[in-house]
């Protein structure tokens, strides 16, 4: 499906205009992506994006906060009367400005493929309290609903995709998954956290279209590969040794037709001493040693290329450097096999 070396990128961007960030996006990747912008508006971070029309949910933008607060109403009720499997839960503009800006200018274009992106429901609910201060993942009910609006709103982005590309991949946004084991998240059970991740893959590819999954630094790979993705998106520049140790695991996947989005461009302060000859000189290393494990011709042959996370934590000229990093590595690993 995709040729290797295939560029894309992770939602977020530092611009606080859409349209700039939707030209840059649009000029750099093959792969263009609608961008999210959470220094434009706390709204666009990444729990807060997807949380409207969540029953109970409050939110402070001076404070840039949010939280769910019980009441006696009966928003439940109406949740519950109004939704069904095959719901569409629309991204208002308030919430995605850089979503409506990138629709608005590829309105007379189409791609051979684009990405959007959802916030994963660990994520979600491991990033969202109620008003006790307690993590909304431990309240079944409030776990569940969040499940459900998750999956509505991924249901109504294919749709509105769909028209401008002949594939749409979604990526499950999931960093909190680097976190699952520690001491803050002792009470995640992993076959709860891999059947959410499952309802959310099954979705995406209910509605035809790629799943992928971005993760941050180290995961439960074996977790992540059995969760239904088609793409899995990982930092390369600092945590290719967590991938090499599962051979056998990644070896099937790629296999069955999986891809693994090398991650390779930092977006942390690394980014300041870097550039494409020193990138390409990590990406080797990195083929090199995941190579000793995991056949070499397989990798190559199922391999996109991403920065290593979302940019929305750099400046504007730090994202510019990163996305033009990643064109020139693809320009030398191209020359070079």
């Amino acid at each position: 499906m995709f040729t290797p070396f295939t560029t894309t990128g992770i939602g977020s961007l530092p611009h606080t205009d859409q349209e700039e960030a939707c030209r840059l996006v649009l000029d750099t990747f093959d792969i263009p992506f609608w961008p999210q912008l959470p220094k434009l508006s706390f709204r666009e971070s990444m729990v807060a994006q997807f949380s409207e029309g969540l029953p109970y949910i409050k939110i402070d933008e001076q404070k840039e906060t949010l939280w769910i607060e019980k009441n006696s109403s009966d928003a439940l009720t109406k949740f519950y009367d109004t939704y069904s499997e095959d719901l569409h839960i629309a991204i208002s503009e308030n919430f995605a400005r850089g979503l409506y800006a990138f629709l608005r200018m590829i309105s007379n274009r189409h791609f051979t493929s684009l990405k959007g992106q959802i916030t994963g429901p660990l994520t979600f609910t491991l990033g969202l309290k109620d008003s006790a201060k307690r993590l909304i993942y431990f309240d079944e009910e409030l776990r569940e609903i969040s499940l459900m609006i998750l999956k509505a709103k991924t249901r109504w982005q294919i749709e509105i995709l769909k028209p401008y590309a002949e594939n749409i991949i979604i990526f499950i946004d999931e960093p909190i998954l680097s976190a699952l084991g520690s001491t803050s998240y002792m009470g995640v059970n992993p076959e709860e956290a891999l059947r959410l991740l499952r309802e959310i893959s099954g979705t995406i590819k209910h509605a035809g279209v790629v799943p992928g999954i971005h993760c941050c630094s180290k995961a439960d790979w074996p977790l992540v590969i059995n969760s239904g993705v088609k793409i899995i998106s990982f930092d390369a520049y600092d945590y290719i040794d967590s991938i090499a140790m599962y051979p056998e695991e990644f070896t099937g996947f790629l296999k069955n037709d999986g891809y693994l989005a090398w991650g390779i461009v930092p977006t942390t302060d690394s980014i300041r001493e870097e550039n494409s000859d020193s990138i390409k000189r990590r990406f080797d290393i990195s083929m090199e040693k995941l190579s000793k494990s995991v056949p070499q011709s397989l990798l190559q042959s199922r391999i996109l290329l991403t920065p290593s996370c979302g940019t929305g934590s750099r400046s504007v000229e730090e994202t510019v450097k990163v996305f033009k990093i990643l064109v020139e590595l693809k320009k030398l690993l191209k020359g070079a096999s």
